[in-house]
């Protein structure tokens, strides 16, 4: 049996969400918020505006593209695009995890649109993408945060398509490479990949989407929340920092100094190679461990984030699903215990099994030595498990 490691983890925040923030931080880094002031003053909206256009260099995001920053997290802006943006043509919603999901359900039970196409894998897997009409608008999530399965590219989207794509990214943006010109709106929140604050949204508009917002009004009332255009043209102001609701600027700053930190290091390509890196320490785990695997089959489709383990042991897979479940909860729950990790349980609706954040504000060396705490601590489950029977 493995000896208890005497290394731990310098941090232990493997959390999807919130995610782990930047190597270094500390909330001396947000001294400099403009805090006690109105968000529309100058100097708040200076703020703001810096967010989004340090969003713009460091995504890479096209110029003529707009940044929003927006409430209720990346939920808030993938239903600011449904709502506005949807009902003049036909939809292909696309799941293969909660999320995408739940988008169906909105598009189909809350807009109650008709001529919906639905195209669904389970969980590990992908949909058939050569199934998508360009004819169509689209709605999808680029990486499965709780199924640890991501789309490779984009180069299953037309680029002459007639519809919009609709692309929510929270978990692949700043870790994975978004191909910018195959999508029409692409949304996240500062908490999953950059490690930040919640609450607040990012939405993304190519100038194919702004048109579709002047062009179009939706059959249904649009809260004013949800609202992006003001007398039947496109409102600039909250792409410019003119928030719609009141923002935490001590979020914001938060934002601002990840932002910046990202920057340093080098950008977008550095951000993703950091999460390559860690990611690839756990399949390198995984590899030589025969106890798990990962719960997407397809290299070429798994997560660099957000990634999904499922237990393969053949004595635990006898188990009931009820002793399964908790067996993998007691493995989390002892390295919780332990403070060497902590979030580490698959998502509620997802099948059992361990799901890590690897994402570019991990270190590579946390993730190593949490590979050695999980041989622990599946040793002590199965010994617990064997002294049971």
């Amino acid at each position: 049996m493995p000896k208890m490691p005497t290394a731990r983890p310098a941090v232990p925040h493997f959390s999807s969400g919130p995610c782990a923030k930047r190597p270094g931080w500390s909330l001396q880094a947000l001294t400099d918020a403009v805090l006690g002031r109105s968000h529309r003053s100058k100097a708040g909206k200076a703020k703001l505006k810096r967010a989004i256009d340090l969003t713009r260099e460091v995504l890479e995001v096209p110029a003529d593209y707009r940044i929003g920053i927006v409430p209720a997290s990346d939920t808030g802006a993938v239903e600011m695009a449904l709502w506005s943006l949807l009902g003049p043509r036909r939809v292909t919603m696309l799941a293969w995890e909660s999320f995408g999901e739940g988008w169906i359900a909105d598009v189909q039970k809350e807009l109650k649109l008709k001529d919906v196409t639905v195209i669904k894998a389970p969980y590990g897997e992908l949909p058939d993408l050569s199934k998508v009409d360009s004819a169509t608008d689209v709605v999808f999530t680029w990486n499965g945060t709780t199924s640890g399965v991501r789309v490779p590219n984009a180069d299953w989207i037309a680029a002459d398509r007639e519809g919009l794509t609709i692309c929510d990214a929270t978990s692949a943006a700043f870790a994975q490479a978004l191909d910018w010109p195959k999508l029409d709106v692409v949304t996240y929140s500062w908490q999953k990949a950059l490690g930040g604050e919640a609450a607040h949204g990012m939405l993304i508009l190519s100038p194919r989407a702004v048109a579709r917002l002047e062009s179009h009004t939706p059959a249904w009332p649009i809260p004013k929340i949800f609202r992006l255009t003001k007398g039947g043209k496109f409102n600039e102001d909250p792409f410019e920092g003119g928030t719609i609701n009141t923002p935490s600027m001590l979020c914001v700053e938060d934002y601002l100094d990840t932002l910046s930190w990202a920057k340093s290091v080098g950008g977008q390509k550095a951000l993703m190679a950091r999460a390559d890196a860690n990611a690839k320490v756990i399949a390198d785990w995984v590899t030589r461990t025969p106890w798990i695997a990962f719960l997407g089959n397809d290299p070429a489709l798994r997560s660099n984030t957000s990634v999904c383990l499922k237990v393969v042991d053949p004595s635990v897979l006898k188990l009931s699903a009820d002793a399964q479940a908790k067996f993998v909860k007691g493995i989390s729950a002892m390295l919780e215990k332990e403070g060497v990790a902590y979030d580490i349980d698959a998502y509620r609706d997802a099948p059992s099994g361990l799901r890590i954040w690897c994402g570019s504000t991990v270190e590579r060396a946390d993730v190593e030595t949490l590979t050695l705490w999980l041989d622990w601590a599946y040793a002590q489950a199965k010994e617990a498990l064997a002294k049971a029977a």
